[in-house]
């Protein structure tokens, strides 16, 4: 699932702001949580806040969880709205005024967010019914509401300013977030080694693509484009770190030029003398506190300056429409691009799931012996499978925080196990890992749901699980099989995943599936499959998720995810159109006990059963014997 706007959703850029979750968003919604359970932040925080923002002649102020780079998953450092409120989920906003504040959370966290933040300090609304901007209109009054420019897009400050502005009010940017001036212990930047990507997984040279996003800069119009998507400079640049959880970036600004040069600001300790030779002449090295001079160098040679305004700091298009820049608004230039694979990160994506894939089947195979045992925990579980993971060859880390949900934790959408919600994995029960891993040559995602029998083998899933587990597949498989014309988009395919459950009165409200990163970010767009918006065209190259759901509260929670890439149909005769398919990339066993056979066609058992088949050939060789003898029986063809 990946966690971020929902499961069928891009990086994690402002979910808030366009007021959209889905699944895609998935990995998104275990971010930044902790195993901790709930507890509230001091009172005095907030105290000191208000005392803080009185100090500035400011009547209140704009708390979102965001860091300059509007990134999916943050560093310690920039989580100041769980510092400031004690709510840990993975997006949220608060607005803070003298005399009242709110906490602002999409449905997947309106519990976490009433358990976490202190309802007596903060109203805890929900981010649709309740918009944040909705509620400034209303509250604010002749105030001065500030924001910290840095932590909002240009698209968010237009609509926050016109809220202020419908209550009476302004909304001001401020010079210095408030809260750091009184965070204390604030931990430090993040300081991670940012090293060179191997062009043998990367299948094209960093000066190649400069050159041709130099070349898309160029044909929009632009002199250059100002880049502050560390997945984008460092797909760019062949470059990789470790400054935030799960994605292996560096975080850092860029200014890509139209004929191919870049400038790179990054902490100077950050690159290693690998990287500095890798990057080569055609990319100037400068400190971050260097980015503003050379954005107001831009302004004064009135150059084009092309930004992305739904992913940007505001502080940047600010800073060069004072300049005199010319601001092209436009999504950046290396979005698209990075989404279509080169041969190279297909081939990596392949062999990374099938590393990944025996480590599943490993752990799955030693999940039917364990848990009818007793006594197995969900993070008990989701820690054996790490286990297993780390074992793989090219492993680096997990893609995102693992759903390991037992029972009706399963049905919590994005689900994070912690010491005071850990489940026993008891017989008869439902339970779903959705989980992901970060290789050199690629990143995985992948959910299964699968029963817990007992001892006896007397247990059995419910009449209805097994109706709606198979319902689920019925339309993994329908997307998975589908061809489509070249052009079409997610959206056009995502009724596909639903048609079966829909036939029984039910859904799921999330997305069907998000793009995935080549070692980079699990979530990425521009594609994705989703009811909610249209999203790119499908492109040869792309990879993304395929993963339908159904959630009953109290109950359980169902998702089948693998993840495929997009490639080129064979043309049967007389088609006089050309055609696009999925191949299927990830490899582990779907659960035969939640199948019910007899709401099966005769061509989704045939899917199934190939697909077992492949699964069997491909990863039997890689594990020890006993997994392969339980590989043997998960992959028998369906009765």
């Amino acid at each position: 699932m990946g966690r971020q706007g929902g499961l069928g959703g891009t990086r994690q850029k402002p979910l808030l702001e366009e007021r959209g979750v889905g699944m895609a968003g998935k990995r998104a919604g275990t971010a930044g949580r902790t195993r901790g359970g709930a507890s509230h932040a001091p009172g005095a925080r907030l105290a000191a806040l208000r005392a803080e923002l009185a100090r500035r002649r400011l009547d209140g102020f704009l708390v979102p969880l965001a860091d300059e780079h509007q990134g999916e998953f943050i560093a310690p450092r920039s989580r100041r709205l769980a510092w400031l409120t004690g709510f840990t989920g993975s997006a949220g906003i608060a607005v803070v005024l003298a005399r009242r504040a709110a906490l602002f959370v999409d449905g997947r966290y309106t519990l976490q967010a009433r358990q976490q933040a202190d309802r007596k300090l903060y109203a805890v609304l929900h981010l649709t019914e309740s918009p944040p901007d909705e509620w400034i209109a209303e509250i604010l009054g002749k105030g001065r509401l500030g924001y910290d420019p840095w932590l909002h897009t240009p698209n968010g400050v237009q609509r926050y300013r016109a809220a202020a502005e419908k209550a009476g009010g302004t909304l001001v940017a401020v010079a210095g977030n408030p809260i750091d001036a009184i965070w204390a212990d604030q931990p430090p930047p993040p300081l991670a080694p940012a090293v060179p990507h191997p062009v043998r997984y990367a299948g094209k040279s960093a000066a190649r693509k400069r050159r041709e996003v130099g070349e898309t800069i160029a044909e929009d119009g632009a002199d250059a484009a100002f880049l502050s998507a560390p997945d984008s400079i460092c797909w760019l640049l062949n470059m990789r770190g470790g400054d935030v959880p799960h994605t292996p970036v560096a975080l850092s600004f860029a200014i890509a030029h139209a004929r191919g040069a870049v400038e790179l600001f990054v902490d100077p300790r950050k690159p290693t003398a690998a990287l500095r030779r890798a990057l080569g002449a055609g990319v100037r090295l400068r400190p971050p506190d260097a980015l503003g001079t050379r954005l107001d160098a831009l302004g004064r040679a009135k150059r084009r300056v092309r930004i992305d305004p739904a992913t940007a700091p505001s502080w940047a298009a600010d800073r060069l429409a004072r300049a005199g820049a010319t601001i092209v608004r436009a999504e950046d230039p290396c979005t698209l691009p990075k989404a279509i694979k080169t041969p190279a990160e297909i081939e990596g994506a392949r062999t990374a799931h099938l590393r990944d894939g025996a480590a599943l089947c490993r752990f799955l195979a030693w999940l039917a012996a364990e848990a009818p045992r007793g006594g197995l925990t969900e993070i008990t579980a989701s820690d054996a499978l790490a286990a297993f993971r780390a074992e793989g060859e090219l492993f680096r880390g997990l893609s995102f925080g693992t759903i390991s949900g037992a029972g009706p934790n399963g049905a919590i959408v994005h689900y994070h196990a912690t010491p005071r919600s850990n489940r026993i994995l008891e017989p008869g029960q439902v339970y779903l890992v959705d989980s992901g891993a970060q290789y050199l040559d690629g990143t995985t995602d992948v959910t299964r749901t699968v029963f817990i029998g007992d001892a006896n083998g007397h247990a059995r899933p419910s009449p209805e699980a097994r109706d709606r587990f198979t319902r689920v597949l019925k339309g993994h498989i329908a997307v998975a099989t589908q061809r489509f014309p070249v052009g079409a988009t997610g959206g056009q395919l995502d009724p596909l995943a639903r048609a079966a459950l829909w036939q029984a009165g039910v859904d799921y409200d999330h997305g069907t599936g998000h793009g995935v990163g080549s070692y980079l970010g699990v979530h990425e767009g521009p594609q994705r499959i989703s009811p909610v918006t249209r999203g790119a065209a499908l492109a040869p190259g792309m990879i993304v998720s395929n993963e339908p759901g159904y959630y009953k509260a109290g109950a359980y929670g169902i998702r089948i995810e693998n993840l495929v890439v997009v490639r080129k149909a064979k043309k049967p005769p007389g088609a006089d159109r050309d055609m696009l398919e999925f191949e299927t990339l990830t490899l582990a066993p779907i659960d035969r006990a939640l199948i019910e056979p007899a709401l099966l066609t005769d061509a989704e058992r045939a899917w199934l059963d190939s697909y077992h088949a492949t699964v069997r050939k491909s990863v039997g060789p890689l594990v020890d014997a006993k997994t392969r003898a339980w590989l043997k029986r998960a992959t028998a063809k369906i009765g």
